[in-house]
């Protein structure tokens, strides 16, 4: 398998009826490539159909047109090759930290001491060691969307999906959730993809970012992201990478696919 074509995104369209059997474009002739380990964002604002497109890519909505293939497989319908994480960690508030982890292995082949090895294993990748026993509500905000993260890893996806899985944390935790979730990806070699409203998470997460505008959803612009890491927010570069992310999301701006930034 080529890493070029891990995951193609193809001429991928999406559209809604509404109100009064009116028809909204929530996506239009979307086209981009995931190469295999890599880590992927994508940002616009809101209604350009980021969200829209992850589901796709999930398998949760297989009405669309065009064309969405991992591993030159067309993606047909939910699978654990693909793992997903939402803004809601969406951990079962009955269960443990440790037995949330759990059922994420149950339809997965192995013993049940294999599997509770592969559960303490992504508790201690997450730094979540000493809470297994404690319940959704005895964690934190950040604690409880880590343990989101190794749910999602337990069954070895071979590509992770973020829905926004920081948003709703507070600015100093979802910085450190920033750095953790980058240690995580290096460690598990995993592609990701994340859907962000944050340009600077995007930047200092990626090695590439695809910025979409509305009316209807659609690529503006893909950015390559080739910055030294640990990256410096502070850095002139990371600010000039900023800008032409703002300047894509501008409804006159010029950048379009074909004229991929490289910093």
């Amino acid at each position: 398998m080529s890493a070029f074509n891990f995951l193609e995104i193809r001429d991928v369209s999406k559209s809604y009826t509404v109100e009064s059997d009116q028809n909204f474009q929530a996506l239009s002739n979307v086209s981009f490539d995931v190469k295999e380990g890599e880590f992927v964002s994508i940002v616009g604002p809101s209604g350009c159909g980021k969200s829209t497109l992850l589901r796709l890519i999930a398998g949760l909505d297989n009405d669309y047109q065009g064309e969405i293939l991992l591993q030159n497989k067309r993606i047909s319908g939910t699978s654990l090759s693909r793992g997903i994480v939402f803004q809601d960690h969406r951990l079962l508030p009955w269960l443990t930290l440790k037995e949330n982890i759990s059922i994420a292995l149950l339809n997965t082949q192995g013993t049940a001491q294999e599997k509770a090895k592969v559960v303490k294993e992504h508790i201690e990748l997450v730094g979540l060691n000493g809470f297994e026993n404690s319940y959704p509500h005895q964690l934190s905000g950040g604690m409880a969307q880590r343990a989101a993260i190794a749910r999602a890893l337990a069954h070895s996806p071979s590509i992770l999906l973020l829905d926004e899985p920081l948003g709703a944390l507070d600015a100093i935790t979802r910085i450190r959730l920033q750095e953790e979730l980058q240690r995580i990806w290096r460690y598990e070699g995993v592609s990701m993809i994340l859907v962000t409203h944050d340009v600077e998470e995007a930047i200092f997460l990626s090695n590439k970012i695809i910025v979409m505008n509305t009316k209807p959803g659609r690529i503006v612009c893909e950015i390559d992201v080739d910055l030294s890491k640990p990256r410096d927010r502070t850095n002139a570069d990371f600010g000039v990478i900023k800008r032409k992310i703002f300047e894509a999301m501008n409804d006159n701006a010029v950048c379009e696919t074909a004229d991929n930034y490289s910093i």
